[in-house]
């Protein structure tokens, strides 16, 4: 990666060609004490022309890596943070193990599928019942997130006792909280009942048109 004015190469071409040259002049500078003042300046520069880079954490220590970047490792100058080397920045990432584990319902996610296959390790009847209670809301929650139309209750408790291993069962599906309430809460609208809804235009403009008339007639 090593620049080469005679092609053009920029190695940051964020930074533009004249912080490029910059660089290659301080590389030049005899003086160690004035090639570090020449560094300071550059790294100013740098920080103006990128002022997102503020939002980063440690913004100055990412720009004197930058400026070591495109100096290609080889300028010698004091910087206030350790020199990085080209093999630790060149290093690829480990690789990172996908997840086999197999999901039964996508819409509600692994761990609920988790927390739920967990109840068997739960002893008392009563943490039995909570649990069965707030997760038998959760998934119908997460059911209408992915699909804002009419769900059955009795569907979300025998999923959730499947998710359960039979460890947890709802014994009455209706008292989960009512669709259009967790619509409401969520945001959403019900499509459905969006659907059913008439127009109101017409009866209003028939309206008029009768009283027009009405008025035509009296006169």
């Amino acid at each position: 990666m090593e620049y080469n004015t005679s092609r053009g190469h920029l190695l940051l071409p964020e930074y533009g060609r004249n912080v490029q040259n910059m660089i290659s002049h301080a590389m030049e500078i005899e003086d160690r004490e004035e090639r570090n003042r020449a560094a300071l300046a550059i790294i100013e520069v740098m920080g103006q022309l990128n002022p997102h880079l503020r939002d980063v954490d440690d913004y100055r220590h990412k720009l004197w890596t930058h400026l070591f970047v495109m100096a290609d490792f080889k300028i010698d100058v004091d910087s206030p943070y350790e020199t990085p080397k080209r093999e630790m920045l060149e290093e690829r990432p480990k690789e990172m193990p996908y997840p086999k584990s197999k999901i039964r319902f996508g819409h509600y996610g692994q761990y609920s599928q988790k927390i739920l296959e967990s109840a068997k390790d739960i002893s008392s009847e009563e943490e039995k019942e909570y649990l069965t209670q707030k997760m038998g809301n959760f998934m119908k929650k997460q059911f209408l997130v992915h699909n804002n139309t009419a769900v059955e209750n009795n569907v979300i408790a025998m999923q959730l006792t499947e998710l359960a291993k039979g460890e947890l069962k709802i014994d009455n599906p209706d008292e989960l909280t009512s669709t259009n309430q967790m619509l409401k809460t969520l945001g959403l609208q019900n499509n459905q009942n969006n659907n059913n809804r008439k127009p109101t235009n017409r009866k209003k403009t028939y309206s008029n048109n009768n009283n027009n008339n009405k008025k035509k007639y009296k006169k």
